[in-house]
Order: C-alpha cells, then sequence, then structure tokens
C-alpha cells in the first residue's frame, strides 16, 4: 500500500473515531452526517484541487444511488481548518466530464506522458507511474 494511502488511513483512525465510513464499492467515503454532507479527512495541511475534485466525485457516486448529497467538508486536522464545498449542477457536469475523461483514457493503447514527478507530491497513484 502506498504511504500517502497509510499516512490518510492514520489520520482517519485517530480523528475522527465516532463516525463510520460509508462503502461505495470503487469508493470509500470517510462519512456522511444527517443533514448529507460528504465529510472527508485530508492527510495535508491545505486544500489541493485533487481533494475537491474527489469530494465532487463523492458527491456524484452518492446521487447516482440516490442520496441527495448537499456537498462536501474537507477536514484538515494538521491545520485545524475545514473546507465546505455545496455540490451544484456545475459540479455535476464537472463529475461526468472527468469520468469521461478517465474512461476515454483507460482505454487508450498507450499511457499518456508522464507528469513532472514533483507534480505527482502526495498522489497515492505514485506507484503506479512511477515503477518501472
Amino acid at each position: 500500500m502506498n504511504a500517502a494511502v497509510q499516512l490518510g488511513e492514520a489520520v482517519h483512525d485517530t480523528t475522527y473515531t465516532r463516525n463510520t465510513p460509508v462503502d461505495l464499492g470503487a469508493a470509500r467515503l470517510d462519512f456522511v452526517d444527517g443533514h448529507k454532507w460528504v465529510h472527508e479527512v485530508k492527510s495535508s495541511s491545505k486544500p489541493t484541487a485533487a481533494d475537491e475534485a474527489q469530494a465532487r466525485h463523492y458527491c456524484h457516486r452518492l446521487h447516482r444511488v440516490g442520496v441527495d448529497a448537499q456537498g462536501a467538508v474537507l477536514h484538515y486536522p494538521k491545520t485545524r481548518r475545514t473546507k465546505k464545498l455545496i455540490y451544484t449542477e456545475q459540479d455535476a457536469m464537472q463529475a461526468e466530464a472527468d469520468i469521461a475523461d478517465v474512461l476515454e483514457t483507460a482505454v487508450l493503447p498507450v499511457s499518456p506522458p508522464r507528469l513532472a514527478r514533483s507534480a505527482c507530491r502526495g498522489c497515492s497513484f505514485t506507484d503506479y507511474c512511477w515503477t518501472e
């Protein structure tokens, strides 16, 4: 298992212990509150575009199974900060576009060029891209 994933799981396991993860098969949400807000505990210090994309995707998946997710709250325990993201129709369209892009990339006969290694810092898929 990737070190970033291990760290993320450790942060989650020791930070919000009274909440139950939600398993959607291919996605595992940290928890959803009684007001239909997705909560994600992040091991980083500040929000990233990837964090927001993940939150958007989780809300999208919940909508697809009939749960009217209001949005997401990203928790950053290192800095004791949160970021609240309201899930909008525009977010739903972006999630669909992101999914289409991923599926398009997955069927390419050749992998796309790798990003600069520095752009991959903190990504849990680094081992897939950078293992020779």
